[in-house]
């Protein structure tokens, strides 16, 4: 087995580490070998505060993996996500220099888009082209080849704090293997989860992890919006522990073998057992207060979700409703609950299936690490192959732009240094 072809994703999350192990055919076909699962101790809304712990918590996770996939693992792509994350749409217009516009074109309009005003405590993470226009025409994915006077980018650029990312990357950086590769948490999600169809007619992918939930706005084809809001399924496993005074693991079991965000939908004589605090007796509760208590928070989340996309006015473009994925999407009633609450189409979002996937790792709260698997093994195959054709052109743009085979050298070597000014050889 050839390691060059073995890709990794690594999701460092609030309440878990995950680690996927892939291999990469000669055929570009990816087939999943093993998978590590470890509780995350020393994150906090999806950002490092203690780095001994979550260190301890990632290397657990790797060597799980590695023992299942029997390779060696030296470097994977990790996600990210916090509220630190700041993300807005930009634009650039340049001359086109020959006939036919050319990829040195194309880098030169997505460099103008990005060459924007950011705090200098903030660095850029992705720059997403959203649709190129050359002269009067709307609405170009791929301009490569085409005439004209004047090319033009829209596009979305993703920005992080700087010291909080260096954090995430020297944690990972201590267990022995390089971060190949930073990617946005609901980007890594929406490829695993969303159908080229959906994010065409226009959708919002609401992942909602342990700390926070993670949104992104897909309109024809391209990421209009994200966002990351600081609320997730730790918030109801603590609401759940504050209600019944109970301790936050009993709260945990509950949620998930009892927990529902809809009391109507409950036999309202129905009761559990639990078992409070140290000392004290284990009591009766009604399953439907239980409900009320998740379905309070379940409301307040939905009510953000559609504040934010109103506010950005993108409420009429999403004809294909709402998509919930993530572990906190598998509480009961969720999905009716949100379209009650958001007057959209709301549905649960697994995974969808590819090489050596078990009907274990098809579950919302894999999303996103298979995301991530699915972002590396895009970026893969460019590292040796040369002269790509036209059409490969589009992958090398649309969603990489911020990591060509050389910035990829750059990062894996350089990553220990300042990332800032690793980005700023990136970009």
């Amino acid at each position: 087995m050839n390691d060059k072809n073995i890709i990794v994703g690594l999701d460092v999350g609030t309440t878990k580490v995950c680690t996927i192990v892939g291999l990469q055919h000669p055929n570009q076909e990816l087939e999943i070998i093993g998978i590590g699962t470890h509780p995350s101790y020393g994150l906090k809304k999806g950002s490092v505060v203690n780095i001994d712990k979550t260190v301890r918590s990632i290397q657990n996770s790797l060597e799980e993996a590695r023992l299942m996939a029997g390779v060696n693992i030296t470097s994977a792509t990790i996600g990210i996500a916090g509220s630190h994350i700041y993300s807005f749409n930009s634009s650039g217009v340049v001359a086109i220099k020959g006939k036919e516009i050319t990829q040195d074109d194309v880098d030169r309009v997505l460099e103008a888009a990005k060459a924007v005003v950011i705090p200098s405590d903030r660095d850029i993470l992705h720059v997403i082209p959203q649709e190129f226009r050359v002269d009067n025409t709307t609405g170009i994915k791929n301009p490569i080849g085409m005439c004209g006077v004047r090319l033009e980018a829209h596009v979305h650029i993703v920005t992080g704090s700087i010291p909080l990312i260096q954090n995430l990357v020297k944690c990972v950086e201590q267990t022995g293997i390089d971060a190949e590769h930073v990617t946005l948490q609901p980007l890594a999600s929406s490829e695993a989860v969303l159908s080229y169809e959906e994010k065409e007619l226009g959708v919002v992918l609401v992942d909602i992890g342990g700390g926070t939930t993670d949104i992104a706005v897909w309109k024809e084809g391209s990421l209009v919006h994200s966002q990351i809001i600081p609320i997730g399924g730790n918030h109801f496993t603590n609401d759940l522990a504050v209600a019944l005074k109970i301790p936050h693991n009993e709260a945990e079991r509950i949620k998930i073998n009892h927990g529902s965000v809809l009391a109507e939908q409950l036999n309202q004589s129905a009761h559990i057992t639990v078992q409070g605090l140290s000392g004290t007796k284990p009591r009766e509760v009604q399953l439907s207060v239980v409900a009320e208590v998740l379905g309070a928070r379940a409301e307040e989340l939905f009510d953000v979700v559609r504040a934010m996309v109103e506010d950005k006015k993108l409420m009429n473009d999403v004809s294909g409703g709402f998509v919930l994925t993530g572990g906190g999407a598998l509480i009961k009633g969720m999905p009716e609950l949100g379209e009650y609450i958001l007057m959209r189409s709301c549905k649960i979002g697994f995974p969808i299936p590819f090489g050596g996937m078990t009907n274990i790792m098809q579950n919302p709260k894999y999303s996103t690490v298979l995301g991530l698997l699915l972002e590396a093994s895009k970026r893969k195959p460019y590292v040796h192959t040369q002269g790509q054709s036209t059409s490969n052109h589009r992958v090398t743009f649309s969603k990489e732009k911020e990591s060509t085979p050389e910035s990829n050298n750059d990062l894996i070597g350089k990553l220990s240094e300042s990332l800032k000014s690793v980005f700023k050889e990136i970009f």
